[in-house]
């Protein structure tokens, strides 16, 4: 099996809106923000090369929306999903499945691209069958007033109309050696994949914990929808990691790609900085 972290954009985001109710004043000691308040974000999505099916896991942001919204995300870099896969020496015609962890913009706009002569949806990775929660896709269809600005449709309903898109209902083994779960604090059914590599159990975080400072369990993003559920959630899981020797891959964290945990008397905490191609 082969593991390839994939960076698909780099943004920012509000300090204050990553971290929830903990104050800058504690939040700021761990991550730099600048002038505005942005910390930088990137959009690290993994591929798993298992020898039979070649797995993507979330698409970024994708370039459909408009120069003024990425403009609000502060966009930066010269990364995107294309350019990335191609450097790792894959291409979009080769990915056979595409799991979404949810259905946020950041997450699955890079799955759908504008077709150049009609301005039309079309599917990116035109070999693969993707997949999301169920929960997840009638949350997006029918969202409610907190989360409306983070699902666009034409991000995922070109990929149903397709008869691309399978729904994943529960906790379920996807393929030999390719485990999911489903989490609920952040938004609605959102999935979270373990894979086994090289002995170890290395767990895509998406959301679920999007950086390494969001491992204390009050350091939930406002962006949450029940941030009580999502602390129970994140409580239960990093005992369970810590206990098996997890490495956690984070999707959003700029400076940090992997690592393991302890514990401390203040709870779980991370322990070494990880990377991939290390393991």
């Amino acid at each position: 099996m082969k593991l390839i972290p994939i960076i698909a954009d780099n943004f920012k985001l509000d300090g204050g809106a990553c971290f929830g109710v903990v104050p800058k004043s504690l939040w700021s000691r761990y991550v730099e923000a600048d002038e505005n308040n942005m910390i930088k974000i990137t959009n690290r999505c993994l591929l798993v090369d298992t020898g039979s099916k070649v797995i993507l896991i979330d698409t970024g942001l994708g370039r459909k929306q408009s120069q003024d919204f990425f403009d609000y995300f502060y966009l930066f870099g010269d990364d995107t999903l294309e350019k990335s896969l191609n450097k790792a020496g894959y291409t979009t015609n080769q990915i056979t499945d595409v799991i979404l962890t949810h259905l946020h913009f950041d997450h699955v706009g890079g799955a759908v691209k504008w077709a150049e002569d009609n301005n039309t949806p079309e599917l990116v990775f035109k070999n693969a069958t993707y997949y999301c929660s169920k929960a997840q896709y009638e949350s997006a269809l029918n969202p409610n007033p907190r989360e409306k600005a983070s699902y666009f449709r034409e991000n995922f309903v070109p990929i149903f109309e397709a008869g691309k898109l399978k729904f994943i209902d529960s906790d379920c083994n996807f393929c030999p050696g390719v485990d999911i779960e489903i989490k609920n604090g952040h938004t609605n059914g959102q999935i979270i994949v373990l894979i086994d590599y090289k002995g170890k159990k290395i767990a895509y975080m998406g959301d679920f914990i999007a950086a390494i400072q969001n491992i204390p369990l009050p350091y939930v993003p406002a962006y949450d929808v029940l941030p009580l559920v999502s602390m129970h959630e994140k409580e239960e899981f990093l005992n369970r990691a810590v206990n098996n020797d997890y490495i956690l891959f984070f999707e959003h964290d700029f400076d940090n790609e992997c690592c393991n945990l302890k514990q401390t008397p203040k709870g779980v905490r991370h322990n070494e900085i990880l990377k991939i191609e290390g393991i």
